[in-house]
């Protein structure tokens, strides 16, 4: 499972948050291979019924899996799927997402897994695949690497196929409980929460393919940043002199005058605030400027 064509135009890049959920994946499996998994699953996993016993469960289960394909399936989701979740929501907000898709795959266990240990990160990596679908529904995912298929209809399915599953027999239901719960949290999450604000898309609207594309904010701010230090390096842009008289013009480079050089030196002021604050601190406004920049760009 890939996306090559969206990662390429978006600069995707392995991101902090998400190398440190890979990080500490690998090295409790690591452990889980010295120490005897059921002891694992006894203190660190989470069983609604032990709750007050062991109440860190609800959040250390996400790190313990069962066995080398469990681990992978859901890191290879984080891996490709958190670089550019990360980018657009910030790294505070990617997290609340992770933590709270995972949670809602423990939450659901009360219900219909009450004294049933639950490990592993699907639900977190549920919704993180929900909330690529959500933000990016037409980006084409390769399964295999070979067969594209848009990420709303394949998470749409994966939807299907996680309810249906879930009306199965008990004994082999509480993994899908799980997924289910983390696909209801990170929906919820995307509706109500910090993460559908700003415009964003809703997984709803499979035609609404104009306002996905415009997603590609970050490839925009890569490629401003990149043609400011080009022009910095180049022809460095000087302050205009200060008038001697009132009635005398500023006298100085005529490249920074006029509403281009307003419009640059809004720009720097944006790439500034994304390099303290992150693409999401960003108001509706900054991103006008932004897709305006990145319109001109093209033009020329």
């Amino acid at each position: 499972m890939s996306y090559g064509s969206f990662a390429e135009r978006t600069g995707f890049s392995l991101t902090p948050w998400v190398k440190r959920l890979l990080i500490a994946n690998a090295a409790v499996f690591l452990v889980s291979l010295v120490v005897p998994l059921g002891f694992l699953v006894r203190w660190f996993g989470f069983t609604p019924a032990e709750i007050l016993f062991r109440p860190w469960g609800i959040f250390t289960y996400m790190f313990v899996h069962g066995g080398f394909w469990h681990v992978l399936f859901n890191m290879l989701v984080v891996f490709f799927f958190g670089p550019p979740l990360e980018q657009r929501l910030g790294g505070t907000e990617f997290l609340k997402l992770y933590l709270l898709s995972g949670l809602g795959g423990a939450l659901l266990g009360f219900v219909f897994a009450f004294s049933t240990p639950v490990i592993g990160a699907s639900g977190a990596a549920f919704g993180l695949m929900l909330a690529f679908a959500w933000y990016w529904p037409n980006a084409p995912i390769y399964i295999w690497g070979i067969f594209p298929v848009k990420a709303k209809f394949l998470v749409g399915a994966m939807v299907v196929f996680t309810f249906l599953a879930t009306m199965g027999d008990a004994q082999t239901t509480t993994a899908h409980f799980a997924h289910l719960g983390g696909l209801i949290a990170a929906g919820l999450y995307l509706r109500f929460g910090g993460g559908g604000g700003q415009g964003t898309p809703a997984f709803p609207g499979i035609g609404n393919s104009v306002r996905g594309s415009r997603v590609t904010i970050v490839q925009q701010v890569r490629d401003l940043a990149a043609d400011r230090r080009e022009n910095r390096a180049t022809s460095p842009r000087r302050r205009r002199p200060i008038p001697e008289t009132a009635d005398e013009p500023a006298r100085g480079d005529a490249v920074t005058a006029g509403p281009d050089a307003e419009l640059l030196d809004e720009v720097d002021r944006i790439l500034d605030k994304i390099s303290a604050s992150g693409i999401a601190s960003l108001t509706e406004q900054e991103r006008a400027v932004l897709d305006e920049v990145s319109r001109r760009r093209r033009s020329n």
